[in-house]
């Protein structure tokens, strides 16, 4: 069975752009939730199950999508542990991902987030944690704010493509 995961997963991998339905919003996901997970000195197979649970509410229980992204999350996350890009790349990239699709602010909703942050005790960890948290909100309420005729206009296009 696990193999069968990992076939699927390098399927996914090697062709996503062509198979994966709007795997740009996915990826966006996946750098946001890895964005808060890396913050952990060890993360634990719960704070997957978690993020499980929350993917699955965001794609209505399409497990596959729900996979992808806690996949795609985790591949976020060991680049940053194995030090391939550091946390401030990755909020570069969803900075610049941001700008120039503003629509992606509304794939950024905080309580889902909320419930990944602080799970460890570290008051560093947490503190880093609600940092990240707030540069996400007013991200958000930036790019809602001061591009709501581009956001309207994307969605049209996004939904003929």
């Amino acid at each position: 069975m696990r193999l069968g995961l990992e076939l699927k997963h390098y399927f996914y991998n090697a062709f996503r752009e062509l198979f994966v339905h709007h795997h740009g919003s996915l990826e966006f996901r996946a750098r946001i939730f890895a964005l808060l997970l890396s913050s952990y000195d060890t993360i634990y197979d719960e704070y997957y199950d978690k993020l499980r649970e929350i993917t699955l509410k965001i794609y209505e229980n399409d497990e596959d999508r729900a996979n992808l992204l806690v996949l795609l999350t985790s591949e976020f996350v060991q680049k940053i542990k194995n030090a391939t890009i550091s946390q401030d790349e990755l909020i570069a990239t969803i900075n610049k991902e941001i700008r120039v699709a503003p629509r992606f602010a509304k794939k950024i909703d905080i309580e889902p987030l909320k419930t990944l942050a602080f799970l460890s005790h570290d008051r560093d960890t947490n503190d880093y944690q609600n940092r990240i948290l707030e540069f996400l909100e007013s991200l958000k309420d930036e790019m809602l704010h001061t591009n709501k005729d581009k956001i309207e206009k994307d969605e049209l296009e996004a939904k003929k493509a």
